[in-house]
């Protein structure tokens, strides 16, 4: 089992503000894509559809039965070396029935720019990833994948600005996208949704919480049944 050291973010904020969908009205805020209120509360994440980075359909009821972290990743973020906590989670609770799923997305300061290969090949030649990668989606805004607003609606979260890690992102999105703050939007990369076996969404980590920390809540879902 490799060792793992605390993660210091090291935020790359250079280039600017979290990217919204090209299609997106002009001033849209990234949390516009609603799910409409007869749907929240009353679908699974098992009844969602996604592609997988090769560009297969994918049903997510395969993972019905499983606890699964759900995490919108990408390659040049302060965050990206949460990949390696990510994939010794997945190694070390695989066989208790544990799956990381990873999607990427490039808007956060445009941090995910590569194609579907070459976030494969930065994935399996920088952190070893054996878990699922997903295709680059939107989380946020008009065209947010359905999963993203669904679990969005199911987990607001709320973005405490005195959170360990906190102060500096939180002034980040402060200057450039305040109407983020206050809303169920993704705030930034390796936010991280955690599902339970019957697909509900029981709880939502913001960026700067490791996967190292939030294992005992993690450990905790898998004890039961």
């Amino acid at each position: 089992m490799r060792r793992l050291l605390p993660l210091v973010p090291l935020f790359v904020f250079g280039c600017g503000a979290p990217a919204k969908s090209a299609e997106a009205p002009a001033g849209a805020p990234p949390s516009a894509a609603a799910v409409p209120a007869s749907e929240a509360g009353r679908r699974s994440f098992h009844s969602f559809e996604a592609k997988d980075i090769d560009g297969r359909d994918v049903r997510l009821d395969r993972y019905a039965g499983k606890v699964a972290l759900v995490v919108n990743v990408a390659s040049k973020c302060g965050f990206t070396p949460q990949y390696e906590a990510l994939q010794a989670l997945h190694d070390k609770h695989a066989s208790e029935g544990f799956v990381v799923l990873a999607f990427p997305s490039d808007q956060f300061g445009n941090q995910e720019p590569g194609t579907a290969e070459e976030i494969k090949t930065f994935c399996a030649t920088r952190y070893s990833v054996t878990f699922p990668l997903f295709a680059k989606i939107d989380v946020n805004g008009p065209n947010a994948h359905p999963l993203y607003a669904w679990m969005r609606a199911e987990q607001p979260g709320s973005f405490d600005k005195d959170a360990p890690g906190a102060e500096r992102l939180y002034a980040h999105l402060e200057k450039n996208t305040p109407e983020v703050l206050g809303t169920d939007a993704v705030k930034w990369n390796f936010t991280k949704f955690l599902v339970d076996r019957e697909g509900q969404v029981v709880k939502r980590f913001e960026s700067m919480q490791t996967p190292e920390s939030i294992e005992p809540e993690i450990v905790a879902l898998l004890g039961k049944r």
